[in-house]
């Protein structure tokens, strides 16, 4: 059986850039699911305009992996949608927010931080050094990469300490970034991946599309057991 992605954009961007339209025309979430169907995925697309975000309860029961971009309108997303998505993470499904999505409610409340880091948008080279080459997402990678133009994150990032860190970024400014962690909540895996703001044509680039595709690889449910909470009886007699 596929694994069933659902790729989860804002949308607004889109709607009132030409610059934004011009790079990303049917909008970023098309272009992501485009590269992730090639792959033999399983993808449907939401955006923040539907009815409940196109997040419905039905929607996350037959989602394997969410994928998140947001940025400008993270107070409008439903907080019963967040708390929604939130039980889906610690039941099992992967979440693997994407740039700006840091920001997010729903990754907020996954980190218990801020989440809050530096920032600047010239359009200066990130050189993205690959940590953990034996990390399933860094499968089919250089030991580093390119991106000609980005808007530079900067530490301190405000999230807890990885569980894995498997990319570090370096900008031509002189920065660096925490860019590829993977957490786990619950039954859930989390993988935040920092490259993709809107005006550059990030998602077209195949070491980033690389990533994405190993992410929800990596991320999809491994159908082990599920833990028991509460009380139970003894498995040995007791005296």
């Amino acid at each position: 059986m596929s694994i069933r992605v659902t790729v989860w954009n804002e949308g607004r961007h889109e709607q009132r850039s030409e610059r934004v339209r011009s790079v990303y025309p049917d909008g970023i979430h098309t272009v992501i699911a485009q590269f992730l169907s090639a792959q033999g995925f399983a993808v449907r697309t939401a955006v923040l305009d539907e009815p409940e975000h196109g997040l419905t309860q039905e929607v996350l029961d037959n989602t394997d992996v969410l994928i998140w971009w947001g940025h400008m309108a993270h107070k409008e997303v439903s907080d019963a949608v967040v708390e929604r998505v939130y039980q889906r993470v610690l039941d099992g499904m992967g979440l693997i927010p994407l740039h700006s999505a840091h920001f997010s409610k729903i990754f907020k409340k996954l980190m218990g931080t801020t989440c809050n880091l530096r920032w600047r948008e010239v359009g200066e080279k990130e050189r993205i050094w690959v940590v953990e080459p034996g990390h399933p997402i860094a499968a089919g990678l250089p030991p580093y990469f390119e991106v000609p133009q980005v808007e530079m994150y900067g530490e301190r990032f405000d999230v807890p300490a990885p569980d894995t860190l498997v990319f570090m970024s370096w900008f031509a400014g002189g920065e660096v970034f925490r860019s590829g962690c993977c957490y786990h909540r619950g039954n859930g895996r989390i993988f935040y991946f920092r490259p993709g703001h809107e005006t550059y044509p990030i998602y077209h680039q195949p070491e980033i599309q690389q990533v994405i595709v190993n992410a929800v690889k990596w991320a999809a449910p491994n159908n082990g057991h599920l833990p028991v909470f509460g009380k139970v009886d003894p498995l040995e007699p007791l005296a």
